[in-house]
């Protein structure tokens, strides 16, 4: 039988936790300063965005206004044609 050694278990037990310690300082976040202005940085990108998207929306809906006045338009000439012939 094997004698249990104490001695080894602790040093893989400090072995893996340096490891571990450097894994972590590796993967470790951005400091603060330097993430604070990363995420100023992308809510800029995302306000200029969405500003550019209700621009788009608000062009958008003036053209459907604009078209719609054409088929008001068209269709009142249609209704206006269909009246004179039917009083003749």
């Amino acid at each position: 039988m094997t004698e249990d050694n104490g001695s080894g278990k602790v040093a893989w037990f400090i072995a893996g936790a340096a490891l571990g310690a450097s894994i972590a300082l590796l993967y470790a976040p951005a400091s603060g300063k330097y993430t604070r202005r990363r995420i100023g940085r992308t809510l800029d990108e995302q306000r200029d965005r969405l500003a550019e998207s209700g621009r788009d929306v608000f062009d958008r809906g003036k053209d459907l206004i604009e078209k719609g006045r054409r088929v008001a338009d068209q269709a009142s000439d249609v209704l206006e044609s269909g009246r004179k012939l039917v009083q003749g």
